[in-house]
């Protein structure tokens, strides 16, 4: 009776001390081989970027851009279109839509 009492004190003594695991994982991206804790949230996605930006105001008939200003929701790239002449467009950061061409 005493055996048996000690080992049912020592598997309750093993499943008491026992740690929490936390799960990681390995992402494998651009950048290289990152270890991911499994803590931290999920990235946020923070729209579009100051390049994609030029690309997107470059396809509405920006030449050449001479400013890419970043404001509260959107990008406002100014330049010179083909034939020589001041334009404006305005970006909206968050889907990449195109909201004024000036």
């Amino acid at each position: 009776m005493l055996k048996s009492f000690a080992i049912a004190a020592i598997a309750v003594a093993t499943i008491m001390s026992a740690t929490p695991s936390f799960s990681q994982s390995i992402e494998i991206g651009p950048g290289g081989v990152r270890i991911n804790p499994g803590m931290e949230p999920p990235p946020r996605d923070m729209g579009i970027s100051e390049r994609q930006a030029i690309r997107i105001a470059r396809g509405n008939g920006v030449q050449d851009v001479d400013d890419v200003v970043r404001r509260r929701n959107v990008f406002v790239v100014r330049g010179v279109d083909r034939d020589g002449d001041d334009i404006k467009v305005v970006i909206d950061r968050r889907t990449g839509e195109v909201l004024s061409v000036d």
